[in-house]
């Protein structure tokens, strides 16, 4: 997932790749101080030609003594994945292979989708030897990055003068979901199986019905998890011991229409979103289960078939990176008909969206009712900060009394349709963007431990 190290040889940037340097024009500052005495004698402006002339000369001689731009290599060299809010760091490494010491400027064209402004940064380069300096990303928006070319300007020792030169270096990298995140929720997965552990210890039943192990029945145990024909083979009571189950499916849905499109902060819904399914999907393959992604907008963008495995997660992290928002609204009747042909089994579908404000029932209300009967459905709307936060606050005039009973409406709405779901058997959240990915991962956990797939 780190991109490769790109290297090239610089070229001269154009036909006439060369122009003073800093100390160049000091120098003609200097002559300056001779104009002063031509006011008093007119013989000193003959000496200032002469210095011009003389810092002209020196400017020349510093010029030819400068190494042609084929001895000058750049590296652009990545030491993580790119990641959206992550910041990281890339390094800018120049080999020189002239016998002189050089100064070079180097900026790097990197997309706006990266950095805000183009890094620009100065290196010291010894003759014969090999130096670098880092710059700090920090992607703003999944997907590809192209990065073009990298410009110098170097310079000997003295720097008078100065020589332009050009690497092409275009690369495309992938910007990829948080992935920092993603690792701290397997803190949940180390939890739960704690938890686990502790609950078989101190004989409590219910964290599932896959058979792991007999053993001597104790006080406590359930009848019902008594194995008679065991029992009588043995002459005494033995007990089935049960796992929570391994080798499910979850498919993880995800709505990319313009709903998806509203901003929180510096991230869209939808790269909350992302960013969750992800910390969903390494916690469940971690689990055991198979996973499985659908992504759509008015049509399917992505759809990997449940599987599970390292090789199926990195699929899943490429086809996440790709997701984008749509302006359109999403087709959700179509995307629930398409998971019910894919999936024939009972799942577990946890459905990212978020409800439109009208009068009749959301589609995607009707779409994931569909899939009530067949699987368990955990839907989760992402809220809206501003929305409630204008439902708390007390009106001070009559233009924010009709605001905040609006909001206060729309969220009674919101919360009469999440009912409705909870009554035909479904999972229904509404969670803030803060904590998505954690309340995910903790209701699939929930889910396993109670056997409700």
């Amino acid at each position: 997932m780190v991109p490769a190290t790109r290297s090239a040889v610089t070229r001269p940037r154009t036909r006439w790749s060369f122009a003073f340097g800093p100390r160049f024009f000091l120098l003609l500052l200097l002559g300056v101080l001779w104009l002063t005495l031509a006011f008093f004698e007119p013989r000193w402006a003959y000496a200032m030609l002469a210095w011009d002339l003389a810092a002209l000369l020196a400017w020349g001689v510093d010029l030819l003594t400068l190494p042609k731009p084929s001895q000058l290599t750049v590296q652009r060299i990545w030491h993580s994945p790119p990641a959206l809010s992550v910041s990281s760091e890339v390094e800018l490494a120049l080999i020189n292979a002239s016998s002189s010491a050089l100064h070079v400027l180097a900026l790097d064209s990197v997309p706006e989708q990266l950095r805000s402004s183009p890094p620009e940064i100065e290196i010291s380069v010894p003759s014969r030897a090999e130096a670098s300096r880092k710059y700090t990303i920090r992607p703003a928006q999944r997907g590809t990055a192209v990065l073009g070319d990298v410009y110098v300007r170097y310079q000997g020792k003295f720097r008078i003068a100065e020589r332009w030169a050009r690497a092409s270096m275009e690369q495309r990298v992938q910007i990829y979901p948080n992935l920092d995140e993603a690792k701290k929720q397997s803190s949940f997965l180390i939890r739960s199986r704690q938890i686990e552990m502790e609950k078989r210890h101190s004989h409590l039943r219910g964290i599932g019905r896959e058979f792991e192990s007999l053993r001597e029945y104790r006080e406590g145990d359930e009848y019902r998890d008594i194995c008679w024909t065991a029992a009588a083979r043995r002459g005494k009571l033995v007990t089935r011991i049960y796992q929570v189950e391994r080798s499910q499916t979850v498919w993880i849905v995800i709505d990319s229409g313009r709903l998806m499109r509203a901003r929180i902060h510096d991230l869209t819904k939808l790269d909350f979103a992302v960013n969750a399914a992800l910390s969903l999907a390494q916690v469940a393959l971690y689990s055991g289960d198979r996973v499985g992604l659908l992504a759509y907008g008015r049509k399917l963008q992505q759809r990997l078939p449940a599987a599970r495995g390292s090789s199926h997660l990195r699929q899943m992290i490429e086809q996440l990176a790709t997701i984008h928002e749509e302006t359109s609204e999403a087709d959700h009747l179509r995307t629930a008909g398409r998971l019910l042909t894919d999936q024939k089994r009972r799942s577990l579908v946890v459905w990212l969206t978020d409800l439109a404000e009208t009068a009749m029932t959301p589609e995607v209300i009707e779409a994931a009712s569909q899939l009530m009967p067949r699987h368990l459905v955990l839907f989760v709307v992402i809220g809206q900060p501003d929305l409630n936060e204008m439902a708390s606050r007390q009106p001070e005039n009559k233009e924010e009394m009709f605001k905040i009973a609006a909001a206060q409406e729309m969220i009674h709405r919101r919360e009469l349709l999440l009912a409705r779901l909870r009554e035909r058997g479904a999972l229904a959240l509404e969670v803030s963007s803060a904590s998505l990915a954690s309340v995910l991962v903790d209701s699939y956990l929930k889910v396993k431990a109670r056997n409700r797939i």
